[in-house]
């Protein structure tokens, strides 16, 4: 048993490392505003590090991107948009689609998002129906290919959308109200980032290594009511949860505004003494201290959102929502790891062998994190 678990921690050891990255997300901002029942004037926001990818700017070769390398590759950023943007209008009471136009000849303009260049790209588009009155279907393929998590904010006449791989074209229908798809579409970005933002699953999961167990005589022992493992717990993830509710809210409705890169490294700090008390305990039982790291997830949390955008039209349901899919996302691992902790409580390998050697791991990856984030 202790040679298999050996093996089998090596290699959760290996898997974690080589994953051990904060999530970071590659998003372009789209937004469009009808200039007339048929036409829409706005602009396309990307990254330059993701527009380089595709087209080469640095033409010297020198390893850095200068403004006039980008702006000479106009004509080659316009096809781009030609070639990534695809619309279609749906006149009311009527099925049958027609293409519409993009075009972009505006000069391209600078701006930034969390301290990431972007570039500005002006865009046209010209429907042969009032579309602006009806509904319109925008199709988007852009950067997929090259990153499979790549998200495009979309704002069209107030109402915003997130296109992903797996939702690569949005229906806006002018005619309706948008809020229980901006609801459904923050819910799923909620759900989405817990399970994809590996720092937080790691606090999660450091927390709950010793939430099925009790320290006697200087040791880890099982807890044998499940009601007392339950209480722990529920407290456990209820102060982690109140307390990221709070800043997630707080920061995404701009009401603090923390720096991220201290953020950042708060979050792993946290994911690494959560580890380490495991296996030299200071506190032995961690509500408070839960709760204070938790409004430093809670901000890094509002840090995605806010490089996912919020709904211009429905703000305060975009936070609501993400929160609400945090915690989706929170629970289906809560569910998915109690059992199995609750059934292993007791048995030696688990407190001598499992609980330690995981929270080694995890406090590894936490401390490579917060070297990279120093």
């Amino acid at each position: 048993m202790k040679i298999f678990i050996r093996h089998l921690l090596c290699g959760v050891c290996l898997f974690l490392v080589s994953t051990a990255q904060a999530h970071q997300l590659s998003t372009s901002y789209i937004t469009l505003d009808a200039t007339n029942d048929s036409q829409f004037t706005g602009s396309w926001q990307i990254n330059v590090t993701d527009l380089e990818q595709q087209i080469a700017f640095d033409l010297n070769q020198d390893g850095d991107i200068a403004w006039h390398e980008i702006t000479a590759k106009h004509s080659a950023i316009s096809d781009f948009v030609l070639t990534s943007l695809t619309a279609k209008s749906t006149a009311a009471k009527s099925i049958d689609e027609q293409a519409c136009a993009f075009s972009s000849s505006a000069p391209l303009q600078l701006d930034s998002h969390f301290n990431q260049p972007y570039v500005v790209i002006a865009l046209q588009l010209a429907c042969p129906t009032a579309a602006s009155n009806d509904a319109l279907t925008l199709a988007y393929t852009a950067f997929f290919d090259s990153d499979a998590n790549h998200k495009a904010i979309v704002t069209i006449n107030q109402q915003t959308r997130v296109i992903s791989k797996d939702n690569a074209a949005q229906t806006f229908d002018f005619a309706t109200s948008s809020y229980l798809t901006t609801f459904n579409q923050y819910v799923y970005q909620g759900v989405l980032h817990i399970w994809l933002g590996l720092d937080h699953i790691l606090f999660l999961i450091a927390l709950l290594l010793t939430c099925v167990l009790v320290r006697k005589t200087s040791k880890w022992q099982g807890i044998e009511s499940k009601a007392t493992i339950f209480k722990h717990t529920a407290w456990i993830v209820t102060a982690f949860t109140l307390a990221h509710s709070i800043t997630l809210t707080a920061t995404a409705m701009q009401l603090v505004s923390p720096n991220s890169r201290w953020v950042e490294l708060g979050i792993a700090i946290s994911v690494l003494f959560a580890a380490l008390n495991n296996i030299w305990p200071l506190v032995i039982r961690l509500g408070w201290v839960t709760f204070a790291f938790g409004l430093l997830h809670g901000m890094g949390f509002a840090s995605v959102l806010g490089e996912l955008g919020l709904s211009s039209d429905y703000q305060l349901l975009s936070v609501l929502a993400f929160n609400l899919g945090v915690e989706i996302g929170q629970l289906a691992i809560l569910v998915v790891a109690l059992p199995v902790l609750i059934w292993a409580r007791n048995y030696q390998w688990y407190q001598k062998w499992v609980m330690p050697a995981g929270s080694l791991v995890i406090a590894i990856i936490a401390v490579q994190w917060s070297l990279e984030r120093i």
